[in-house]
């Protein structure tokens, strides 16, 4: 096949129907130090690039190098090796939408078994396998949620992440829905949702961005989106309707902001209504058990405008490493796992608490949670990094526009936490703020 690329007519025709003169007008919302080209020579040698670009990595401050306490929906945890070298088996690495289920058996099982386990997490009847992220999990979940009620409004938390409202909000201008999001309370005090007659769903957050723990079962009879399992009573059994997460804490290492895995499970009498793919078992004609793809509503298998998403295959990859690190835990080991997590962050929480000038703001958590400190927290986080430790976000870096929130610390620990890392992390924060 030649390639026929375009002509400065077509250009032309394409950039006066996006609104735009030049090409360069469509990256003028990109600062331009991140299109600025790296200083580099016009040739080196193999062996050369390799040196220059080490050494550029090298100015980086890598997670595992130093006291890490960074989270806000993305978090170092241990990953199992057996977890990376199965998914590099090139049955998996190589496969896509498993088409033929003759010979893609081992995938659509995989699938399967992914959606069963996101399901007992959940407490949910039903779960597709899978979404892209959190984050694009909780739009499509208020995409579901409109068409189910027939009504375009949804009613966001005021402690949602920064980025599910912002993907939310950017998803529901393309279609003309309404948002109405709440004002952030960083102290957990609870939120009145004004319920009408146009609003489809309230998105509540559990725990919330602040780490906060808030009992979900007075707004029982709406719909929302919850993030966070293990240890917890599952939004399943506090009357959500639709679950949505973000499942990198397993199988997934933090990478730059991804790939990661959405988890969405549902009820099952909204199952037509899910977006993505659905694997299923089956009985063949001679008795065996197989597997195959139930319910897949997206715009390459049905027509267009009766598809309920596009999302399904790009985190195929991602759910399977979710998939293979669950089961080398089993719910007892994800249940240990979980209670260190937490018994780490409570002790962080006590050691930071003694710090003069540090205050707390939570009380009840998980393994997260936000601490004031006097002045700018994005300059306290930085002085942390000149001293070796990675000290959280600032929650002015996702919430830029609120200056009433500068002085908040979302702080986050693991099972990775070490008592050396908390003991680092207090006598860092303690100089810091002598």
């Amino acid at each position: 096949m030649r390639y026929l690329p375009l002509t400065p007519e077509d250009r032309t025709e394409m950039l006066s129907r996006v609104g735009v003169r030049h090409i360069d007008d469509l990256f003028a919302d990109v600062p331009a130090a991140t299109l600025r080209a790296p200083d580099l020579p016009p040739g080196k040698s193999e062996l050369e690039v390799e040196r220059t670009l080490a050494q550029m990595a090298a100015r980086n401050m890598a997670a595992g190098s130093v006291p890490f306490f960074i989270g806000c929906g993305a978090y170092r945890h241990h990953i199992p090796a057996s977890v990376d070298h199965l998914i590099q088996r090139s049955e998996f690495l190589t496969s896509y939408t498993p088409y033929q289920p003759e010979i893609a058996q081992g995938t659509l099982q995989t699938l399967f078994e992914f959606q069963t386990q996101v399901a007992m997490l959940t407490g949910m009847e039903v779960a597709n396998a899978s979404m892209y992220d959190g984050s694009t999990a909780a739009a499509e979940a208020v995409l579901m949620a409109h068409r189910i009620t027939k009504r375009r409004k949804a009613v966001l938390a005021g402690n949602l992440h920064p980025h599910y409202r912002a993907t939310i909000a950017t998803v529901s201008a393309m279609a003309g829905d309404e948002v109405v999001a709440l004002q952030p309370h960083p102290a957990g005090a609870g939120q009145h949702f004004e319920i009408d007659a146009e609003t489809s769903c309230v998105v509540v957050q559990f725990p919330d961005f602040y780490g906060h723990l808030t009992d979900l079962r007075p707004i029982a009879e709406q719909a929302r989106a919850a993030v966070a399992l293990g240890l917890l009573v599952p939004p399943g059994e506090c009357g959500a309707d639709i679950v949505v997460a973000e499942g990198q804490s397993l199988g997934n290492p933090l990478g730059f902001g991804g790939p990661y895995v959405g988890l969405f499970a549902s009820r099952q009498k909204f199952v037509r209504q899910m977006p993505g793919r659905l694997a299923g078992a089956t009985m063949d004609a001679a008795g065996r058990r197989g597997f195959v793809l139930t319910l897949s509503a997206r715009e390459q298998h049905i027509r267009r405008e009766k598809a309920t998403s596009n999302i399904c295959t790009s985190a195929g990859l991602c759910a399977l490493a979710f998939s293979i690190h669950l089961s080398l835990l089993g719910e007892a080991g994800l249940t240990r796992l979980a209670r260190l997590n937490h018994a780490h962050a409570v002790e962080l929480a006590d050691k930071l608490a003694a710090v003069p000038g540090v205050a707390v703001r939570n009380g009840h958590f998980f393994n997260e949670f936000t601490i004031r400190v006097p002045g700018s927290a994005a300059a306290v986080i930085e002085a942390l990094a000149r001293k070796g430790v990675l000290g959280g976000v600032p929650v002015s870096r996702l919430e830029p526009r609120r200056p009433e929130l500068a002085d908040l610390i979302v702080v986050a620990a693991t099972e990775t936490t070490t008592a050396a890392d908390i003991s680092a992390y207090a006598a860092a924060l303690r100089e810091v703020l002598r």
